[in-house]
């Protein structure tokens, strides 16, 4: 058998003391095919080579290098090679570098009163200012971002008129010139909604929120698409402008593909806490008779038995819902059984960054190991959540925070009133492109009330497991009741510090990222008895098409032992 070499009519090398340079001449110069003709001889060899001379010097001056000195040289066979080595060697001189930015507008916005206002952010915003290097790829990304951020906002049909990259090449200096025509500036016209037969336009109108005459914005178009998908009542949604007919008031299309009016969903998995779980779901988008959307969860595993409906109706013209719901929940704990319910009636409104709800809500709760039995209250509850992540559900920088607070009173023979919140947040921090990320991840709260004994565990607090102290088993951490039993505390706080490093195979970004994390948690009934248990580990994060997977191996400090954590999905 030939080896691979032998198969070559010459080989070839790229000698320069700039690697990239080196590596991109040796992918992009059509030189190395034919490298594999078995009948090429001396004569085509050197025509090629004058061909090669003058690709290299158009390949490098995409680089902005347009003074490059390139020196060829032909060595004997020496090898398996009939026609030796071919050596090229470059030394680039130096870069090319911007010395002007010449603009010039058309259309609409040199009229408009916000017209300044934008080019001088277009302005601001580019990215080959006067001193930077110039490259071919720079040069187009700086005209496409420049675009993208006129067409964003007021003039969806903007174009690049005209552009032109004038090159000095004795003094390496390039003057850019760039024309940008804004077209008309553009209202929104009615809307044009296609696919909606079983749940109706009228909710895709609310959803949308789209009104006739409002000045275009990108951002309004996408957050309605957001809006209609996170409904569920869609499986796609596609919204644009119509390009033809009136340019400046054209209709919006909204394209939609309902999702079928009844679900099921049944899985198996495994917990790392209480190992195999089974679990069903099914989903009524519209109720006979009532037209709300019901969603019934089921899911059993070895410690954790769960039973939920939740009920929503329609969005109004504000996006606020009705929501009631119900949840019966069964856990086994450290030998302990806890069985618990919770009632909640209010209304609620999500978004793309701010969810709202404001509800009243009945907790019942007993624990085998507590004398007193059933332990009930009724509250009011307000929350807030509020998202500025740059992209989910795989967010890489951004941050977001939220906050519960809650008033009630306990039921039986002890009527104790009580105030509950809870405040939490986090954050992304990128380090640098290959670098990855920080996530910081914190919260905090407490009950306040002369005494808490009356009180179902469900507001009280507990905390470990797979989103809060890893390595550590779900809920395991709270005030200690003596005889190896834990119990839910008035206080609670918790932080995280996670690196976030993507992977690179070959160059390439793929969808798997590592993790290395420290974790912290405390219960307790007084604050000067919050007493941390920390834990720290290593993880493997996946980007798969049901969102992220989170596999961690964290060490618990305070038991000496090693847990594997299982876990899908980014909420906030």
């Amino acid at each position: 058998m030939k080896s691979a070499a032998s198969s070559l009519a010459f080989s070839w090398v790229v000698k320069s003391e700039d690697e990239e340079v080196r590596d991109f001449l040796l992918q992009h110069m059509e030189l190395r095919r034919y490298q594999a003709l078995s009948d090429l001889d001396e004569t085509e060899l050197t025509r090629l080579l004058e061909d090669a001379d003058e690709q290299a010097r158009e390949l490098l001056a995409t680089q902005g290098f347009f003074n490059p000195q390139l020196s060829w040289q032909k060595n004997p066979a020496q090898g398996p090679s009939p026609l030796g080595q071919v050596t090229l060697a470059v030394d680039t001189g130096p870069p090319a570098r911007i010395t002007q930015v010449q603009w010039q507008w058309l259309g609409e916005l040199t009229q408009a009163p916000t017209g300044p206002r934008q080019q001088t952010s277009i302005q601001k915003q580019w990215g080959l200012p006067p001193g930077a290097p110039f490259t071919q790829a720079a040069w187009s990304q700086a005209k496409n971002n420049a675009l993208r951020q006129l067409v964003s906002e007021h003039y969806p049909w903007g174009r690049v008129a005209e552009s032109e990259a004038r090159v000095d090449a004795e003094t390496n200096g390039v003057v850019l010139r760039l024309t940008l025509d804004s077209g008309p500036a553009v209202r929104l016209g009615d809307l044009n909604i296609t696919g909606a037969t079983k749940y109706g336009a009228l909710q895709v109108a609310r959803l949308a929120r789209l009104p006739p005459d409002q000045p275009y914005r990108q951002s309004d178009l996408l957050e309605a698409q957001q809006r209609l998908v996170l409904s569920g009542f869609y499986d796609s949604v596609f919204v644009s402008l119509e390009p033809e007919g009136n340019l400046a008031r054209p209709p919006v299309n909204i394209e939609l593909k309902e999702t079928l009016r009844q679900r099921w969903l049944l899985g198996v998995g495994v917990r790392s806490d209480s190992g195999p779980r089974l679990s069903a779901e099914h989903t009524h988008h519209s109720v006979p008779g009532l037209n709300w959307r019901a969603v019934s969860r089921l899911a059993i595993d070895r410690d954790l038995q769960t039973m939920g409906l939740d009920l929503l109706a329609p969005p109004d013209s504000s996006l606020w819902r009705w929501n009631t719901s119900a949840q019966f929940n069964r856990q086994l704990r450290d030998n302990d059984v806890i069985s618990s319910q919770r009632w909640r009636a209010g209304r609620l409104q999500t978004g793309p960054r701010i969810d709202r709800s404001y509800f009243a809500q009945y907790d019942m709760a007993s624990q085998q190991s507590n004398a007193l039995g059933n332990l009930e209250s009724v509250s009011g509850n307000f929350a807030w959540t509020w998202r500025n992540f740059d992209s989910l559900p795989f967010p890489s920088r951004g941050w977001g925070l939220g906050l519960e607070l809650g008033s009630g009173v306990s039921l039986g023979a002890v009527s104790q009133p009580y105030v509950r919140w809870l405040a939490k947040g986090l954050s992304f921090w990128p380090l640098g492109s290959n670098s990855g990320r920080l996530a910081v991840r914190a919260s905090m709260g407490s009950v306040v009330s002369q005494d808490t004994r009356y009180l179902p565990t469900t507001q009280l607090f507990l905390t470990g497991g797979d989103n809060t102290v890893r390595g550590y088993a779900l809920n395991s951490i709270g005030v200690d009741l003596g005889q190896g039993l834990i119990g839910a505390g008035r206080y609670l706080s918790t932080g995280s510090v996670e690196w976030q490093r993507p992977l690179r195979w070959n160059g390439q970004m793929t969808d798997w990222e590592t993790a290395v994390f420290a974790d912290a948690g405390a219960v307790a009934n007084e604050l000067h008895l919050l007493r941390t248990q920390t834990s720290y580990g290593i993880g493997a994060r996946w980007r798969s098409p049901v969102g992220p997977v989170r596999m961690d191996l964290a060490h618990a400090q305070a038991l000496q032992k090693w847990r594997l954590h299982l876990s899908v999905g980014f909420t906030f």
